[in-house]
């Protein structure tokens, strides 16, 4: 593999990192209402869930869909109706009061908040999809070891920075103030960057 190849692919993931998601949405929710350290161990548990569909990709999920094109189209409707359905949720509740920790609501725990990540990574199915597109067409069949562990290591890089800056952003004093001011206008903005972007894996 090229280092122009790798350095495509991580640019790639990246900006599928940066786009509007349930895990980006996860860890501005958790900046706002648990602080810091606990977007912090979400955006980690965050990046191993991505190094999971990756993994899964590089290591036959790629050559699945391949040989089963049917599979993928599944995925790719599947993965579109769970954003839709993620967005019509936060679409829904924009209007609800967002509860925020306080003497009366102990802080997350950092597992617990690393377990949230974890699962809301591996419970979306855009990170298949994604991974299986990517590395179909970029990564070479004659790729060593070397090669899928830099890939694995720039995926939880990318995952768990950009998520840290997300909730680190949103555990400030005047963006959280911002937010929940906003925040049912944010909230629907969100929904309907999700609701889009859902669409858009379902039909493309």
């Amino acid at each position: 593999m090229t280092t122009s190849a790798f350095i495509a692919v991580v640019l790639l993931h990246l900006m599928a990192a940066i786009s509007p998601g349930p895990a980006v949405l996860m860890a501005a929710r958790t900046g706002v209402t648990q602080g810091f350290a606990a977007g912090t161990a979400l955006a980690v548990g965050i990046g191993v869930g991505g190094v999971i569909w990756a993994m899964a990709a590089l290591f036959g999920l790629a050559m699945l869909f391949e040989y089963a094109p049917m599979l993928l189209t599944g995925f790719k409707l599947l993965g579109g109706m769970f954003l839709i359905y993620m967005a019509y949720k936060l679409w829904k509740s924009a209007d609800q009061p967002l509860i925020q920790t306080g003497a009366d609501t102990p802080p997350r725990s950092l597992r617990s908040a690393f377990l949230l990540g974890l699962f809301t990574q591996i419970s979306n199915p855009k990170p298949a999809i994604l991974f299986a597109a990517i590395f179909v067409g970029t990564v070479p069949a004659t790729a060593g070891w070397a090669t899928y562990m830099a890939l694995l290591v720039a995926v939880f890089f990318n995952e768990t920075m950009w998520n840290t800056l997300v909730s680190r952003i949103f555990s400030l004093e005047k963006t959280r103030a911002g937010y929940l001011n906003l925040k049912g206008w944010i909230d629907r903005a969100f929904g309907g960057l999700l609701a889009l972007l859902g669409v858009k894996i379902a039909t493309t």
